[in-house]
């Protein structure tokens, strides 16, 4: 499956975005999918997940009650909502995708090493 991540950009802090990650070559129904974002000089960190049903997402404490995860399984497409924003979010963020049967709990979908498939990523910036 070949991703590709967009809909970042630069906003004051409070502000929202959507980024957006289209999948081609396979459903995304057949995969774990994940967003992580990387700020400089910092270890990439999972932000959220979601496996089969829409029901199934999970997220950091540092985004729960403020970013939401959904998909659009007819445009093959995950989307990452991102509300209340602060400067403390900005980063790089990548989308990922990983075969369902190759992880077996929400624990193991928060580990990067798990997933085989990355979009390019795409910018975030919050100003305060």
């Amino acid at each position: 499956v070949q991703l590709q991540a967009s809909g970042g950009g630069s906003v004051q802090a409070g502000g929202s975005l959507r980024l957006s990650c289209a999948a081609s070559g396979r459903a995304i129904t057949t995969y774990v999918m994940a967003w992580f974002r990387q700020a400089p000089g910092k270890e990439r960190e999972f932000v959220a997940g979601s496996r089969r049903s829409a029901s199934s997402t999970h997220y950091a404490d540092s985004v729960k009650g403020r970013f939401t995860v959904s998909k659009d399984n007819a445009k093959n497409t995950v989307y990452l909502q991102m509300d209340s924003l602060k400067p403390e979010d900005t980063a790089v963020y990548y989308c990922a995708a990983e075969a369902i049967d190759h992880v077996s709990d929400y624990a193991c979908g928060r580990q990067k090493s798990v997933y085989t498939y990355w979009g390019q990523g795409t910018q975030v910036t919050v100003s305060s």
